[in-house]
């Protein structure tokens, strides 16, 4: 009779902790999922700005370039 209820008590220990481990994947889904989205935001961020200051760049003339001209 002990055996028995030992046994039933190991299943129902490993049920728990699977259980457990399903419940906390998603969370590190969500977090993997985030910190994707992120980082794509940070790259676009980061292109955007080179890009806008290239053309900036391209639009204003440098003030080394017209002080030789005096």
């Amino acid at each position: 009779m002990c055996g028995f209820f030992s046994l039933w008590s190991l299943i129902a220990v490993r049920t728990i902790l699977l259980l457990i481990s399903l419940a906390l994947l998603p969370g590190c889904a969500v977090v993997s999922v985030a910190d994707a989205v992120v980082t794509v935001a940070a790259t676009g961020v980061s292109v955007a700005a080179k890009t806008t200051g290239a053309v900036i760049d391209a639009a204003i003339p440098d003030s080394d370039e017209t002080d030789g001209q005096d």
